[in-house]
């Protein structure tokens, strides 16, 4: 089965020490921290450009579901809100700030990322932050009442988050300049399920997708540092070497 090395999933010293645990460890939700040198506000919506259209290439979809505006810091009303997207019948709504990002079943329409981050960075402020929403398929044991449980791919929505130098006291300098924030990192692991051959090798093509996906973006967007992140666990490597008895 295909496991990351550390060396892609790499560390940067950037993070403060306080928290420079995390990258030893890993919850239920995953992060992707980047950092651009000597980054100009006015550059930002380049970026996240980059970064949104990534996905497209990556198993995810090519337009932006959604977009909302927060200033000084999350604790503020947004200033900006915009849904592009339309969920099928049936589909869970987008979470509330705080959730996890979760699955979404049905189809998601929206804008393309150049047009979602020009309406959202027209209101462009150095201590304001930028969140976009856009879809993302990975494999997904689906159980339905009655039927045989089978892998399906499941589209979830995934938040992009572009962060002015003053929001939030800096926090880029923790959270990157731009975060993504991937949402529960039960697809690459699966802890619950019996981990036999099927369930091995998507499990291995989710791990794939999303070791491909954090290069693209780094590479496209010209990123100098990425780290791979959660608020507590271990490495998504180690997690995945422990899972399949391959530990030390």
């Amino acid at each position: 089965m295909y496991i990351p090395s550390p060396e892609q999933f790499p560390v940067t010293s950037l993070r403060k020490a306080a928290t420079s645990n995390i990258y030893i460890e890993m919850s239920d939700t995953l992060y992707l921290s980047l950092w651009y040198p000597n980054l100009r506000l006015e550059a930002l919506a380049e970026k996240l450009t980059t970064v949104l259209g990534a996905f497209a290439a990556n198993g995810g979809d090519a337009k932006v579901y959604s977009a909302t505006v927060w200033p000084v810091n999350w604790s503020e009303t947004p200033v900006f809100e915009r849904v592009w997207g339309r969920m099928a019948v049936g589909a869970e709504p987008a979470p509330a700030r705080g959730q996890a990002s979760g699955s979404i079943r049905g189809a998601v329409r929206g804008v393309d990322p150049r047009q979602a981050v020009e309406e959202a960075l027209e209101l462009l402020h150095d201590d304001y932050a930028f969140e976009f929403q856009i879809g993302w398929n990975l494999w997904e044991l689906e159980a339905a009442p009655g039927l045989d449980p089978r892998w399906m791919r499941q589209p979830r929505l995934v938040r992009v988050t572009g962060y002015g130098p003053l929001f939030d006291e800096g926090t880029y300098e923790q959270d990157g300049h731009i975060k993504i924030d991937f949402g529960s990192d039960a697809p690459f692991l699966e802890e619950d399920l019996e981990l036999d051959q099927a369930a091995a090798r998507h499990v291995e093509e989710n791990v794939r997708q999303l070791v491909e996906l954090t290069a693209a973006v780094q590479k496209e967007s010209g990123a100098t540092a990425r780290l791979l992140w959660s608020e507590l666990g271990e490495s998504l490597a180690q997690r995945l070497a422990a899972r399949l008895g391959m530990g030390n």
